[in-house]
């Protein structure tokens, strides 16, 4: 990799044609200078400059590099212009959420993006999944979290990450120790369902029809719109559920309840993230847009496989 004062090296003395010239602009030693170009020079794998004794003359190959060196080092300084000006971004981030697998995931990422950006205040206020998208187009929030693409052409879309979801029974059921189970196998327990507008729900329903089972062949022992609710309510006995990994990992860790694979179900789905597409640029908005996939958050958006 190219060491950039290397290449600021070269470019002053480009520009000056004279080491000792080079070297008191850059405030270094003639010798330092030297050692720069000349490991450069080596880096490249060309001579750069001829040397007499009236000075020095730039080769073919300094004469190619010079544009390079000079943009090179134009786009480092805007970048850093850039990445300093973000330090200093205030305001407020309003982000909808209605997802549970996101609400598992987001408020760790916020938390990350509010220690990098201190003047942002971030809030996550609770979403039915049927609004996030009139909230954005409305103004009312700034970022939207989904179990579903949006199919408004005035929304951009990016994937935020993919979720798990998990057959979940008491701990002393009789499938407990099961290695896993067929499709066929539910129609005989209660099971309690996620509300209508649920992703969870519509992925399990999806992939119960490419087995021949609808909603009426389930035995529904009961309807909840929150997944922990569905979790406490299996633990404690009363029936088996479909939920996402995330929100079953703490009781699965304490024992309260297990995990069976159902065979031929493909229950993984992708979370979502909205934007609006036109309107003026929103500095809060689109940091925290280009934050979600900064590789030092790749952690938080595996935890929803970790056991996939």
């Amino acid at each position: 990799m190219l060491d950039l004062q290397k290449i600021e090296t070269f470019l002053c003395a480009a520009e000056k044609l004279n080491l000792s010239e080079a070297a008191k602009q850059l405030h270094l030693s003639q010798p330092t200078v030297s050692h720069h170009i000349k490991t450069l020079e080596q880096e490249l794998g060309s001579g750069l400059f001829e040397r007499s004794n009236t000075g020095l003359r730039l080769t073919d190959a300094g004469r190619l590099l010079l544009p390079w060196a000079r943009r090179l080092l134009h786009d480092t300084a805007n970048l850093q212009s850039m990445m300093s000006s973000l330090q200093e971004v205030v305001g407020e981030l309003r982000i909808a959420c209605s997802t549970t697998a996101g609400k598992y995931v987001l408020p760790q990422l916020a938390a990350r993006f509010r220690q990098r950006y201190p003047g942002i205040q971030v809030k996550i206020p609770a979403c039915a999944s049927e609004k996030v998208t009139l909230n954005l187009l409305d103004g009312d929030a700034h970022l939207g979290v989904m179990s579903r693409e949006a199919g408004n052409p005035n929304l951009e879309i990016q994937e935020f990450f993919h979720d798990t979801i998990s057959l979940i029974v008491p701990a002393h059921h009789r499938w407990a120790r099961r290695a896993s189970l067929e499709p066929s196998e539910l129609l005989e327990e209660p099971m309690i369902m996620r509300e209508s507008t649920s992703g969870t729900r519509y992925v399990v329903l999806e992939e119960l029809a490419k087995h021949d089972i609808s909603l009426e062949d389930l035995n529904i022992f009961m309807e909840l719109g929150n997944a922990e609710a569905i979790v406490r309510t299996v633990a404690d006995g009363y029936a088996v559920a479909f939920v996402s990994d995330l929100a079953a990992t703490y009781p699965l860790e304490r024992g309260n309840i297990v995990a069976i694979p159902v065979e031929g179900l493909t229950l993984q789905r992708t979370i979502y993230m909205a934007r609006k597409r036109i309107g003026d640029s929103y500095r809060p908005r689109d940091a925290f847009w280009s934050f979600v996939h900064a590789p030092e958050n790749a952690d938080l958006l595996r935890l929803s496989q970790g056991r996939a």
